[in-house]
């Protein structure tokens, strides 16, 4: 066999918010066939799996008494194009900034807004991430799961993955499908989305008039790199709680007591808030008990300073949950996959 599993592996280096917890067996696979060498392992010695990605939307809160797989799979490849587009293919363990700015020197555009999102290439569809007002799903073809009960292989269409906000199939059904490569639709031909947050007022005090996608891209960067904590300095996982969606009476009702509720109209009626400046009007930003605290610059990110165990980060996440459910009637839904 030339899968390489290891009992009793910390997992400190394996997740963004740097909790040590340690797996009882951990295995990386970079080939389909390591992926399906570790199932028969586990299978063979009647033990779970667990995948992960980069490890940026995890919070451990306690050894994982299974085989923690890590998806390490690489490679890049153009399925199809033509003068205004490319289909382009990337296996699961692509870390995905890189894949994005390979994308952008290739002269694609449509990822351009989701740069610097930590992760992998075969994570971001179980969340269908998004950022800057794009979501995977819009730049979303198809992609390749195993079906763990079969083991066959199946292509997932746009509507087969069912995405939602922050949502999938595959986010429902965690222990069944194992996504092996991605395909995304890009285009040669730049359509620029620049008016949520900050980006066109920063492309304008940079002085650019005629963006590319590279511009917005480095846009992002920026604002991001000054909103958000470097993982590898600061143990993070990135935006913590969703921005709750909300009837239109309940935003209003909202609006009449807080005049500056930061909110978007949706187009089926609802309104979606930002969680951010919800827990930072209830006064959690910065926020620190121990080495589990809330982000200094963004109060969306919960931080652990060093010491914290996944305990101490999710019990911070509920008490602020119960303060934002008391004083707004909102209900935070955590991002995070919790083990």
């Amino acid at each position: 066999m030339s899968l390489q599993v290891q009992p009793h592996v910390s997992l400190q280096p394996f997740n963004t918010f740097g909790v040590n917890v340690r797996a009882r067996l951990f295995a990386e696979a970079h080939t389909d066939a390591d992926v399906r060498e570790a199932l028969a392992y586990a299978a063979e010695h009647e033990v779970e799996v667990l995948v992960i990605g980069g490890g940026s939307n995890l919070l451990l809160t306690q050894d994982i008494d299974a085989l923690v797989l890590r998806m390490a799979s690489r490679g890049i490849r153009i399925i199809r194009e033509d003068c205004s587009m490319a289909v382009v293919e990337a296996e699961a363990g692509e870390p995905w900034h890189p894949f994005v700015q390979d994308m952008l020197a290739r002269g694609l555009s449509g990822l351009e807004n989701l740069s610097l999102i930590p992760g992998t290439v075969g994570a971001a569809p179980m969340q269908n991430i998004g950022a800057y007002g794009v979501e995977l799903k819009d730049v979303f073809d198809s992609l390749i799961a195993l079906d763990r009960q079969t083991g066959e292989t199946r292509e997932f269409s746009l509507a087969d993955c069912a995405f939602g906000y922050r949502d999938s199939v595959f986010k429902h059904s965690i222990g069944r499908w194992l996504i092996l490569r991605v395909r995304f639709r890009l285009s040669f031909t730049a359509h620029l989305k620049l008016d949520y947050g900050p980006v066109r007022q920063r492309l304008e005090q940079q002085g650019i008039k005629e963006p590319t996608p590279i511009h917005v891209s480095r846009a992002i960067c920026a604002i991001r790199g000054e909103k958000l904590p470097d993982p590898a300095v600061l143990g993070n996982a990135g935006s913590f709680f969703k921005n709750p969606l909300v009837s239109a009476d309940v935003a209003a009702r909202i609006r009449e007591t807080y005049p500056g509720v930061v909110a978007y109209p949706q187009a089926d009626g609802q309104v979606k808030l930002a969680a951010g400046w919800l827990i930072e009007q209830a006064g959690w930003k910065g926020f620190r008990d121990g080495d589990a605290g809330v982000h200094a610059q963004q109060s969306l990110v919960l931080v652990n300073y060093g010491g914290a165990s996944g305990r101490d980060l999710l019990n911070l996440a509920k008490r602020i949950q119960v303060d934002i459910s008391e004083r707004f009637g909102v209900s935070l839904e955590m991002e995070p996959n919790l083990y």
